[in-house]
Parts: structure tokens; C-alpha cells; sequence
């Protein structure tokens, strides 16, 4: 008999045809397997008992890459086929709507074989960075279309030799159809440039080995070096020499936000960084993000990496450049992104030229093209052996684990996109343009949302045209032509903007709530069914433009898919200058005291007389002063108050280190208790009033309690707060869980305060696990209700 096979999901640059090839070999069948637009196309004829242990097998024994999300399988009339090939690719397959596409491969670390390879003399691809399988290596970042196959890749122009071409065309090889399969002879190549003469002037080393030892060389001398990765340049420096990190500092404009570092082995890291199973996990696995770790005091690393921060951003080498070039350095390397604080990632070699000559010394140079920019991922575990929370407070999770112990991404990016989120339902095809800050667009089509790589903070035309050509990328690989356009509610975004720009008559254009879109992502995120009806839904953040007018950002909603009621929020209080008082947290804190309390003192803050004069007067006129309600600005003015920081040099720097200066006084002791607060009734819902929280603050401070243990007892607080108001909510609604999405909920002190309280008080808790609690999961959110609000 005979079957016809289609199989939908990452099956195609994951090794998959072969597979099906040794597969129908061992089971005796005769046929064909071939790519096409929309997965893999499968034909087989033999016994009935073969054909179905082989389906069997396809589905138990999938390749490692290879994420299968469908199998259709029919019976068809034998046509006595003698030998099983694989067969040429099919661009398209099927007529009429909706096009056919397939799920793509995001870029996938080097694997265990290639590295072998990598570091052995005798191999011919023994320090050869651009070595790759079937198993790892570039897919995204090199696609321009599907099918994936080498002539739709930046690898077209590079023709294969006869050792690599034999590899590429043999079934029961790793490298079968491997489409960036290269080798030192025909392959891509590496350069060293002098940033001080860009004309033309490059190095006269141009053997890869000899150029990756000359640029381990120059990091070993203090220069900085800009290195043509996967998915863009990173600027890298020696991160144990505090003369070549300040450097490094100066020249990107980035004075305090921590540093990314590399490190060659897992051995290394665990000499600078305490590592749990979990975070060993994440590091070592194909994605390969950076994990923030616990840093350990006797480290080397210069503290000017991660200033005033307890935790180091660490990734292990992803590409076999890096392996070969951080054996050579032989110490941890800075590796941040290449670019100006604020721009998008530099990705071409003349583009690099052109807007890192001021940052770098060298640059070290690729010709194997990149499609998509793609910045490093970033996730981090919550929980962890060390902390301040006592064994007994650590509630089981739903699945037998501590639930703030299971990882958690602050950026998806290098490794995860464009892998999809599933939806528990089927879904139009939808653009989300995502958020100002950390942004993400997301399309979306049956029941997939395809959340893009991590675009930047919209706050320039040169990260805008990235956001435009990377829809574009999306829309054509994924076959989507949206008919809903979902935006931010803030008039001014570029998101917002851009969707607005692109509205049409062909269209449905829907202003999305920020804080609704945050409780709805995490609601997507952990499979939440439209049927499963609402939940209390906890959103804090720095800002969100609200139903009001005024900036929201402690929210408490009952919301679902469909909609929300603002069921209790932090009270409004002032922000005198605005964005001004965002960047200078000490202005908050002014404010705030003087609003609850009529004191206006601030001691440490720097603000003169007439400084004091003009904020008084902001308040008291409304001049340049928006209300708000946000939980982050909350952190920021307390974070001042305490003296931790009164000016910062980027986003969330107040919060970051008022969670890092937290402390108990005894560790062996009980969790202090928290600050007063009170909840009040409105007719729009319920109001948490902060004026005893910040009397009490007041009061320590003068008592002269340490900081530490005051910055320990707010987190206590505002575990309270949520855990009280969400109590609250409950015994009006009747509702028993709880979802927590906003950047507040990035800080691991209070999720570990938190999450128990909620727990203890009989709610089930929904924390985000694909996508980030913070503004790079909002387009998840603003598609899904879109669809909603257009059905």
C-alpha cells in the first residue's frame, strides 16, 4: 500500500529529509521526501505494519532541531516505486488562499560534533569559524524566503567544493543539505580592519587562524574590537582589564547598564558565577542566551562590567568564531551590542565601518551576509538556592516544581524567534506593532503568533526602519497579509504611528490598553482557553498611557481576551518635569513627599533652592507634571528617598539597585515585616494610598536604618500590597488566579515574595515563560485581543 505523508512544524535546515531517508530504509519502503513552502512532503509505499511503525518513528524519533507540529497521513493507490530519493524542493505547493508556508528554524549554537571538529588539528575544518550541520548554525538570520534551501540564503554565492558538495549531497551524512555548509577552501572568511584607516587598508594576515589569534592578541592589549557575529557586530573587550571596560563604557555612551560577558567554558563561568541546574541548563542548551547569574565576589571580572548589580549577564560561545577566539584570549569577554546606546545593532561590514569607527579599534570581519539583525536572548531563573526566603515559604508549583524557580526571558530573541507561541485557538492574521520600549511586533496566523526578535526602543528613524523591513521579512516568510492592525493606546509611539501610516480601508485598526496587552500576553503565553473566563491581573510597570489620559502602570485588572475592568490601582501622584523625573528619580521623590506628606526635603538629592522652587510650583499649577499611578515609578521614588539613586543613565537603573541593595539584617531570622499602606474604596474601583508607606520611610531614615533592611521591607510592602488588594478582588469576583506581567515583575526579590504570598492566600499564579514580562511581550498581548475585539 501506499501513503501520503505532509508534515507541518521546524522540519525544514533541521535534518529532517534524511531522517526520513534512513527511516524509510530501515523499514524497507520504497518513495520519495521533498520540501515545499509548507513543510515536508512525504510518499511511501510497503507492508501496512512498515508504514506504520515509520510514522510512529517520524514522530518518536525526531531529529533533536526538528519540532513537529502536525502530521497529516491518507492512503492512495500503490504506483509500484522501486528505490526511496529525496527529491528536489517545491517552492509552492497548492493554489489559492491561504499560501502555504512553513515554521523556521531560529539559529541554533554549534553542537558537540562541529566543535570536536573545530578544535581538532587533523580535521580540515580545525579553526574554521564558520563550520556547521544539519544540527546547528545560521537559519534565520540567512533566509531572504522559503523553501529553505541555499539559492534563498546569503550563502547563494558561495559554491561548494567537491569535499563539501559530496557531505551536502549525501543522505547519511550530517551535513546532508546543510545549506550554510562550508569549509576554509570555499567557504566565507574572516578579516581584521583598522578602524583608523578604513579605506581599503586591511590587514595582510588573511588566514583565518592567523586573524583570529591577531584579534585574541589585541583584546589581550586593551583594544576593542568590533566582531561580525550571527545576527550583527558585537563590541568586545577584555572584561577583566577595567581600563579597556571603561573604554569601551566612554565610547558607547553606556556610563552604568550592565555588560554582557563570554566566557569560553562552563568550568570558567562557575569561577565567576554561582550556576544552579536550571541556569546550567539554559546556558548550555542550543539556544545559548545569556543567563544572569549570581556573581561571585572573588571573581576577576571588572566591576565596571555590572556596576552596583549582584548578578553578571553570562552566554557560553555560540559560533565557532567564538570558541576559537575565546580559547585564544583566554579570559571573559564584554560582548554588548554593536551599536550607539539606542540604535539598532549594526549589521553589515560598511555600515559597521561607518557607525562604530568611533567605538572600535579593530573590526573583525565577515563575507557571509546576514538577512536579520538579531540580538543576544536574555532570561534568568527567579528563584534559586540562596534565597532570602525560608525552604518553608517555597511552595510547590502547579507541576511538582517551585514555580518561580522555572526560567524566564527579558529579551527573546538569538535562539528563540521566530519560533512561534501557540495559541489555544485560531486566530486572523493580525500586525501588533508592539510597545515604545524593548519593542516586539507580532503576526499571527491559525494558531500561531510569530513574536519577532527583539527590534530596540523605538526611539529613532534608524530602529523604525529596522521594525519596517523586519515586518516586511515576517509578512513574506510566514505568507501573513494582516487584515487587523493592532497599536499601542499612546498617540505618540512610533508604533503607533506606523500603524496608524499603514491603515487602509483593507484594514481593522484597534488601539490596544498597555497594561490590558501585558495581562492578555501572559494569558497567551501559558495557553490560557477564551473559555477559561477572567483573572485578576496584576500589571506594574514604569508606564502605560491609560483609558484616563494619566500614565497607569500599578494596575489591577479583571480582565480577559476580550476586555478588562480596572478593578484597583495605585493611587496618582505626580511626576514634576515629566520624562525629566523619570531620568532624575530624586524629582519623584520631591514630589511624592510633598503630595502625601506637604514636606518638601529631599536631602541628598542635589536640587538647590530654585530647583525646589520650580517643583513646588509644578505641582501645585499642574504645569509639565502627568499623574501617575505607575508601580515602577513607585521603586524609583523610594529607590531616592533612600539615597540608592537620585539620577539615572538608563532604564530602570533606580529599581535595579534598590532590589540589589535589599538585605535582611539576620538571614537566619524571620522576613520583616512590611510598611503600612492602606486600600480605600472609589467609585472607580479601589485605590492603595502610599502616604504611611512613605512616613514610615521617613521615619527610618531619620532613625538611621540601614538602608539594606529599609530597601528589604518595601519589597515586603509591595509583596503585601499585591497579595491584600488581590485578596480584595476575590472576594468581589470569586476568581482564583492571578496573572503578573509588567517589567516590575523582572525584579527576583519581589517575585520570591510574591508568588507565595499569592500562593498561601489559595491563588493559582500565571508567570510569563515564552515571552518577557516587560514591554517585549506587549505585541502578544495587543494580537490577541485584537482578534477578539474584531470577531
Amino acid at each position: 500500500m501506499r501513503q501520503t505523508i505532509s508534515v507541518r512544524g521546524v522540519v525544514q535546515g533541521v535534518g529532517f529529509r534524511p531522517f526520513v531517508y534512513r527511516l524509510a530504509h530501515e523499514h524497507g519502503l520504497t518513495g520519495w521526501v521533498l520540501n515545499h513552502s509548507g513543510g515536508v512532503e512525504i510518499e511511501v509505499e510497503g507492508p501496512a505494519t512498515a508504514l506504520s511503525a515509520f510514522v510512529r518513528d517520524i514522530e518518536e524519533k525526531t531529529p533533536p532541531l526538528a519540532r513537529i507540529e502536525g502530521i497529516e497521513v491518507a492512503d492512495v493507490p500503490p504506483v509500484g516505486y522501486t528505490t526511496f530519493e529525496i527529491r528536489r524542493s517545491v517552492a509552492e505547493v497548492g493554489a489559492g488562499l491561504p499560501r502555504p508556508y512553513q515554521l523556521i528554524s531560529p539559529d541554533i549554537a554549534t553542537c558537540p560534533d562541529c566543535l570536536r571538529e573545530l578544535l581538532t588539528p587533523s580535521d580540515r575544518r580545525y579553526r574554521y569559524p564558520f563550520t556547521n550541520c544539519t544540527n546547528c548554525g545560521p537559519r534565520f538570520t540567512i533566509i531572504a524566503d522559503i523553501p529553505y534551501d541555499r539559492p534563498l540564503t546569503t550563502m547563494r554565492d558561495f559554491i561548494m567544493c567537491p569535499q563539501c558538495q559530496a557531505e551536502y549531497d549525501d543522505p547519511l551524512d550530517r551535513r546532508f543539505h546543510a545549506q550554510p555548509n562550508a569549509c576554509p577552501v570555499c567557504g566565507p572568511r574572516v578579516w581584521l580592519v583598522k578602524s583608523s584607516s578604513l579605506c581599503n587598508s586591511q590587514f595582510a594576515i588573511r588566514n583565518s587562524h592567523d586573524v583570529i589569534a591577531q584579534a585574541a592578541h589585541l583584546l589581550q592589549a586593551e583594544a576593542i574590537l568590533a566582531i561580525k557575529g550571527l545576527g550583527g557586530f558585537h563590541l568586545a573587550c577584555d572584561a577583566t582589564d577595567e581600563v579597556a571596560v571603561r573604554t569601551l563604557r566612554e565610547r558607547k555612551g553606556r556610563p552604568a547598564k550592565p555588560l554582557a560577558v563570554m566566557m569560553a567554558t562552563l568550568e570558567e563561568i562557575k569561577q565567576h558565577c554561582r550556576v544552579s541546574e536550571e541556569e546550567e541548563q539554559l546556558l548550555a542548551s542550543p539556544q545559548c542566551p545569556i543567563v544572569l547569574l549570581p556573581w561571585k565576589p572573588a571573581s576577576n571580572i571588572s566591576r565596571l562590567v555590572a556596576p552596583r548589580n549582584n548578578y553578571l549577564g553570562v552566554m557560553l560561545p555560540y559560533t565557532p568564531l567564538h570558541h576559537v577566539l575565546l580559547r585564544d584570549v583566554g579570559r571573559p569577554l564584554v560582548m554588548t551590542s554593536g551599536n550607539l546606546s539606542e540604535e539598532p545593532i549594526a549589521r553589515d561590514n560598511d555600515e559597521a565601518l561607518r557607525r562604530l569607527a568611533p567605538l572600535a579599534d579593530y573590526f573583525l570581519l565577515h563575507n557571509r551576509d546576514i538577512y536579520a539583525r538579531y540580538d543576544d536572548s536574555v532570561w534568568f531563573v527567579p528563584l534559586r538556592g540562596e534565597t532570602r526566603l525560608r525552604p518553608e515559604a517555597q511552595p510547590e508549583g502547579f507541576f511538582g516544581k517551585n514555580l518561580v524557580s522555572l526560567p524566564q526571558p527579558i529579551r527573546r530573541s538569538r535562539g528563540y524567534a521566530p519560533f512561534p507561541v501557540k495559541l489555544p485557538f485560531q486566530v486572523r492574521q493580525i500586525l501588533a506593532c508592539g510597545a515604545e520600549l524593548k519593542n516586539t511586533f507580532c503576526v499571527t496566523r491559525d494558531k500561531y503568533a510569530f513574536l519577532s526578535q527583539h527590534i530596540g526602543d523605538m526611539e529613532n528613524l534608524e530602529t523604525l526602519a529596522h521594525f519596517e523591513t523586519t515586518i516586511e521579512l515576517y509578512k513574506r516568510l510566514f505568507r501573513i497579509e494582516p487584515q487587523i492592525i493592532a497599536h499601542d493606546l499612546h498617540p505618540e509611539y512610533l508604533s503607533t504611528k506606523y500603524a496608524k501610516s499603514q491603515f487602509t480601508i483593507r484594514y481593522l485598526l484597534f488601539a490596544i490598553q498597555h497594561h490590558h496587552a501585558h495581562i492578555a500576553s501572559c494569558l497567551a503565553d501559558n495557553g490560557w482557553s477564551p473559555d477559561d473566563g477572567p483573572v485578576i491581573g496584576v500589571a506594574w510597570d514604569g508606564t502605560g498611557y491609560g483609558t484616563d489620559g494619566h500614565i497607569w502602570g500599578g494596575e489591577f485588572l479583571v480582565a480577559d481576551y476580550r476586555g478588562f475592568r480596572r478593578a484597583a490601582h495605585l493611587e496618582y501622584l505626580p511626576m514634576p518635569g515629566g520624562e525629566v523625573a523619570i531620568r532624575n528619580p530624586y524629582r519623584l521623590a520631591i514630589g511624592y513627599l510633598y503630595t502625601l506628606t506637604g514636606q518638601l526635603l529631599f536631602f541628598e538629592a542635589g536640587a538647590g533652592e530654585e530647583e525646589l522652587r520650580i517643583i513646588q510650583q509644578q505641582i501645585d499649577q499642574g504645569i509639565n507634571c502627568p499623574q501617575t499611578s505607575a508601580g515602577g515609578r513607585l521603586f524609583d521614588a523610594v529607590s531616592a528617598l533612600l539615597g540608592v539613586r537620585q539620577r539615572t543613565t538608563y532604564e530602570a537603573q533606580a529599581a535595579i539597585e534598590l532590589e540589589m541593595a535589599a538585605q535582611i539584617p539576620n538571614p537566619k531570622s524571620q522576613i520583616p515585616t512590611g510598611y503600612p499602606f492602606g486600600v480605600e474604596e472609589s467609585e472607580n474601583g479601589m485605590v492603595i494610598r502610599l502616604q504611611p508607606l512613605f512616613e514610615a520611610l521617613l521615619v527610618d531614615r531619620r532613625d538611621g536604618v540601614a538602608v539594606g533592611e529599609m530597601a528589604y521591607r518595601f519589597h515586603v510592602t509591595v509583596a503585601e500590597m499585591i497579595g491584600t488588594t488581590c485578596e480584595r478582588i476575590a472576594q468581589e469576583t470569586g476568581l482564583q488566579t492571578v496573572a503578573l506581567s509588567g517589567g516590575c515583575f523582572q525584579n527576583r526579590l519581589l517575585l520570591a515574595l510574591v508568588v507565595p504570598r499569592l500562593r498561601e492566600a489559595g491563588f493559582r499564579v500565571l508567570l510569563h515563560r515564552q515571552v518577557p514580562c516587560n514591554d517585549g511581550g506587549i505585541s502578544l498581548g495587543q494580537a490577541v485581543i485584537a482578534h477578539f475585539a474584531a470577531n
